[in-house]
C-alpha cells in the first residue's frame, strides 16, 4: 500500500512542477507593482491551469498526510538500535597501554643502525 501511495505521489510531485512551469507569468513578482488601481483590478478569474494546479496541489498534500500516517502506524515502539540487536549503553572504552618507559629515550651511541654511512 505503501508503494502505491509513494508512487501516486511521484506521480503528482512530476505533473505539479510541469503544470506549474507551463502556466504564463503574471510578471510583478509576489504581485508587487503594476496596476491601474481601479475597483476591478483585482484578480483575474481562474483559469483551466490555475484550477489544475490547485487540484494537483490539494491531492499532493493528501498523498503527504497518507504517507505520514502510514509510515507512524507502520513504526515500532522499540528504538532503531533495539532492532539491530547492538547494545543501548556502549562499554566503557579500554585505556590505550603506556609504551615502555625506555622507548622514549634517544638510541645509545653504541647502535649505529640509525646513522648515515660515512661519506668516502
Amino acid at each position: 500500500m505503501q508503494n502505491v501511495v509513494l508512487i501516486v505521489h511521484l506521480l503528482l510531485a512530476l505533473t505539479l512542477i510541469g503544470v506549474v512551469l507551463m502556466q504564463r507569468s503574471e510578471g510583478g513578482g509576489l504581485g508587487i507593482g503594476g496596476g491601474d488601481g481601479s475597483a476591478n483590478a483585482g484578480r483575474p478569474p481562474l483559469t483551466a491551469m490555475a484550477k489544475l494546479t490547485w487540484i494537483l496541489a490539494i491531492a499532493f498534500i493528501a498523498t503527504s498526510l497518507t504517507l505520514t500516517v502510514i509510515a507512524a502506524q507502520q513504526s515500532a515502539s522499540s528504538s532503531v538500535l533495539d532492532r539491530l540487536g547492538t547494545p543501548t549503553a556502549p562499554s566503557a572504552p579500554e585505556a590505550p597501554a603506556l609504551p615502555l618507559s625506555d622507548s622514549l629515550l634517544p638510541p645509545p651511541a653504541s647502535d649505529d643502525t640509525l646513522a648515515p654511512p660515512p661519506a668516502d
